[in-house]
C-alpha cells in the first residue's frame, strides 16, 4: 500500500517511509492511497485479544515490513498495560459504555498509538542501521506517551515540546523526571498552537529535517492515527449485536486526531452510526460542526488541558475527504485558514458528526453527577464527553486519561483521592527541562546541539 500527501505535491511512499517523515515535504498530512474494505472481515474478527487484533488491521497497511516481524512489534507493544483488555469497555447503564483507554504506561489514551510507533521506530533504526530523532509538541498527554515510547532506545533522541506552566503538574513530571539521556523536556513559551506552529515551521526546513533524520510524533503521523482505530475496531466488536449498528462513539477531542481515526474507520466498512466530538470550553471544532466555520480564537487554560487547541492540525486529514480528494482544494483551504485564521465551507457536509461543549464550569458538576449515578470516576476531560448523550443511540464514551493525572479536580468534584503508583513515584524525583522560546531558530539550536548523528 502508498501512501499519499493530502496536499499533493508528495510523491507516494510506502509505510515506513511515510511513518520516517511524518509531515509530508508539501506540508501537508499522509492518507492511504484507498481505504481498505474491512465489513467482510468482521466476523472472523470477532474474538480475537487486542493485539492479535491490531496486527490484523495494521498488516493491511504496513505491507513493506514482514508479517512476522509486525506481529512482534505489535505484540510487544501491548505489554505494558496493567488491564487484561487492554482497552476495557465498561457498560455504566442503559445505552451507556465508557471505554477506557488509560490503562498503559502514561495513562493516557495516547500509549495505544505511542507504544507501536516507538517499537515501529526502533525497528527501522535497527534494520536500516539509522538514527532518527523525534519531534512533536504536547499539550499534555501526547508527549509523555512520546517518551515512554521511545526512552531509552539506542539510535534516537526525543525532543518535546510543551507550553510551560499550561499542563497539569503530573503530565509535566510524566515528561521531566525521565532521567533517560535521549529525552529534551522543552518548555516553551505560550500555548500549544505556539508549539505546534513552531515544529511545522521546523519540519518545512527540508535540510534541517534531512540533516537531523527529524520525524514526527504528533498525530500528524499516519501511524499514530491508524494504530488509533483499532481501539474503535475492538470495543464495536464487544458490543452486543443487537447494539452494534445504533453506537454512537462520544469522543473528547481537541486537536481531532482520535475522532478521526474512528471515522475512518467506519468510511472503511465498519457500521458505526456516528460520532461526537465533544471540547471543551476551546471550542473550534464545536463551532465547525455547528456553524460550518472554522476559525481560530484565543486559548484558554481550562480544566482539561490537553484540549487547550484551537488550531486542530488532523483535520486536513477530514478536509481531504470532505472535497472529495482534491489536493488543490485542500491546499485553498490551508492556505486561506493559515492567512486570515478562518475559513467558511459553503457546503460543509458534517457526515456522522455531532459536536458538544463543555465549560470549565460545567466540568466539576459533570464529574460528580457521574460519580453519583454510576459509581465512576472521570477525568476532566472524559467528562466533556458525558454532556448532552442521547437516549436514542448507544452511547460509548471514550474515556481518554486516568483520573489520577488530575487529583485536585477530582477531589473538589467528588471527594475521592485518586492516585495511582507510577504517578505517586515521580513527586519526589528532580523536574529537568529545558526553558527555551517557541521560535524555530530556537529549537532548532537546540537541535543541533543535542541531537543524536547517524
Amino acid at each position: 500500500m502508498r501512501f499519499l500527501s493530502t496536499r499533493g505535491q508528495t510523491p507516494a511512499l510506502g509505510f515506513s517511509d511515510a511513518v520516517a517523515t511524518g509531515l509530508a515535504p508539501d506540508g501537508g498530512l499522509f492518507l492511504p492511497e484507498s481505504l481498505p474494505d474491512f465489513s467482510g472481515d468482521l466476523k472472523r474478527f470477532e474474538g480475537l485479544g487486542y493485539a492479535e487484533l491490531c496486527f490484523e488491521f495494521m498488516r493491511v497497511f504496513a505491507t513493506d515490513i514482514p508479517a512476522d516481524t509486525l506481529r512482534a512489534l505489535v505484540a510487544q507493544s501491548y505489554t505494558k498495560f496493567t488491564d487484561p483488555a487492554i482497552a476495557p469497555l465498561k457498560p455504566l447503564g442503559k445505552n451507556l459504555y465508557v471505554l477506557e483507554l488509560w490503562h498503559g504506561p502514561t495513562l493516557a489514551f495516547k500509549d495505544f498509538a505511542l507504544q507501536l510507533l516507538g517499537n515501529l521506530y526502533a525497528h527501522q533504526c535497527a534494520t536500516r542501521r539509522e538514527t532518527i530523532n523525534v519531534l512533536g509538541a504536547t499539550s499534555g498527554d501526547t508527549g509523555a506517551a512520546a517518551i515512554h515510547g521511545l526512552i531509552g532506545r539506542p539510535g534516537t533522541a526525543i525532543f518535546i515540546l510543551y507550553p510551560d506552566g499550561r499542563v497539569s503538574p503530573l503530565q509535566e513530571r510524566q515528561m521531566a523526571c525521565t532521567g533517560a539521556g535521549n529525552v529534551f523536556a522543552l518548555a516553551v513559551d505560550g500555548t500549544f498552537d505556539d508549539a505546534q506552529a513552531t515544529l511545522k515551521e521546523i519540519f518545512g526546513d527540508q535540510a534541517f529535517r534531512t540533516r537531523h533524520r527529524l520525524s514526527a510524533v504528533n498525530s500528524i503521523n499516519l501511524a499514530r492515527v491508524l494504530a488509533q482505530c483499532v481501539y474503535y475496531l475492538y470495543a464495536w466488536l464487544k458490543l452486543p449485536a443487537s447494539e452494534r449498528d445504533n453506537v454512537e462513539f462520544v469522543v473528547p477531542t481537541g486537536n481531532f486526531g482520535n475522532v478521526l481515526a474512528g471515522w475512518m474507520l467506519q468510511k472503511m466498512g465498519v457500521p458505526i452510526r456516528g460520532f461526537r466530538v465533544a471540547t471543551n470550553q476551546n471550542d473550534i471544532l464545536y463551532r465547525l460542526f455547528t456553524t460550518g466555520e472554522y476559525r481560530v480564537g484565543a486559548v484558554q487554560p481550562s480544566l482539561a488541558p490537553s484540549m487547550d487547541i484551537q488550531v486542530a492540525s488532523n483535520f486536513e486529514r477530514f478536509i481531504y475527504f470532505a472535497v472529495s480528494r482534491d489536493p488543490a482544494r485542500v491546499r485553498t483551504v490551508m492556505e486561506t485558514f493559515k492567512q486570515t485564521g478562518a475559513y467558511t465551507f459553503e457546503h460543509f457536509n458534517r457526515d456522522t458528526f455531532s459536536a458538544s461543549r463543555c465549560t470549565d464550569a460545567e466540568i466539576p458538576g459533570i464529574i460528580a453527577r457521574v460519580h453519583r449515578e454510576h459509581g465512576y470516576v472521570a477525568d476532566p476531560h472524559t467528562a466533556c464527553g458525558f454532556k448532552e448523550l442521547r437516549s436514542d443511540r448507544v452511547n460509548v464514551v471514550l474515556s481518554t486519561a486516568s483520573p489520577a493525572k488530575f487529583p485536585d479536580t477530582i477531589r473538589a468534584a467528588t471527594g475521592v483521592e485518586p492516585t495511582h503508583s507510577s504517578l505517586e513515584g515521580l513527586k519526589a524525583k528532580p523536574i529537568v527541562k529545558h526553558h527555551l522560546k517557541a521560535e524555530p531558530a530556537a529549537i532548532r539550536a537546540f537541535i543541533d546541539a543535542h541531537a543524536v548523528s547517524r
